[in-house]
């Protein structure tokens, strides 16, 4: 079980029905995935009978999780920052040294993943998820009844946060999830045992090879016959230095045998 997690909104939640008196509060501490009540009193607070204090600190655009007897920011750093940052919706993000990885401006990364999804029509699918993240995609391609979802992650970090985070879908139960760069385990993917492809890639500065013209090729033979790839691009750099990056995934995708079509600030693709 995932818990308690803290975030700055919650603390002040609980400090302030104390502060008032109260004895008791309903909050959540799984990111709104549920609520729950807990005991409050000056000195801390009670849930599942177990004691917790306050925070001396809790800061804004923070997760916290209980681990050794102490509150800890949800945050790894070993080549970089990995941070779970939370959202005024609840599924949260997360930050690669202050980079944001999912959408969060208008709409929350979970409802955002939702509608991707929905693009490829994932029902009684076999998908490949090159880029995994907190496994939103793969999450929403479960709930659509998808037949099976094979998920890759590099970072162990990220896979770590996936652990932390009560958003991130379970493995099993249908979906694999594979510690493997997507760019090496590719070429041992047999050909055409694919329905469908999320690829959610960093942005191009940080992964190019996630762009490549030899890339496109191997995930349009991994695909069958007239298979939906769903490519999110963004629009990086086109304001600082007018480069169209989703019109040269297009066209890259187009020389690898697909038919592309923009969405929104991605390239919705089907293989010929």
């Amino acid at each position: 079980m995932i818990g308690p997690l803290l975030t700055q909104k919650v603390h002040e939640t609980l400090h302030a029905a104390a502060r008032a008196g109260g004895s008791t509060v309903e909050c959540s501490l799984d990111l709104d995935r549920s609520r729950t009540t807990v005991e409050v009193d000056v000195a801390g607070w009670i849930w599942q009978d177990q004691r917790f204090p306050y925070l001396d600190t809790c800061k804004d655009r923070t997760i916290y999780h209980w681990v050794d007897g102490a509150f800890q920011p949800v945050a790894r750093f070993t080549t970089s920052l990995i941070k779970l940052v939370p959202t005024e919706w609840g599924p949260p993000t997360f930050e690669i040294d202050g980079i944001k990885m999912l959408p969060t401006a208008r709409v929350s990364p979970y409802a955002d993943a939702e509608r991707k999804v929905d693009l490829i029509r994932p029902r009684g699918k076999a998908i490949l998820d090159t880029c995994g993240g907190l496994g939103y995609f793969a999450g929403w391609c479960l709930q659509r009844h998808a037949r099976r979802v094979l998920s890759y992650e590099i970072n162990p970090d990220v896979i770590w946060l996936r652990s932390l985070n009560p958003w991130s879908p379970e493995v099993g139960s249908g979906l694999m999830l594979a510690q493997l760069d997507i760019t090496e385990a590719i070429g041992l993917l047999p050909d055409k045992s694919f329905d469908a492809v999320l690829h959610d890639p960093p942005r191009f500065g940080i992964a190019g090879n996630l762009y490549s013209q030899a890339f496109y090729e191997h995930l349009n033979r991994v695909l069958r016959a007239n298979g939906m790839l769903f490519h999110y691009t963004g629009t990086p750099n086109k304001l600082t230095s007018g480069r169209d990056v989703p019109g040269e995934v297009a066209r890259r995708l187009r020389r690898a045998g697909f038919v592309t079509a923009f969405n929104g600030d991605s390239v919705l693709a089907v293989k010929k």
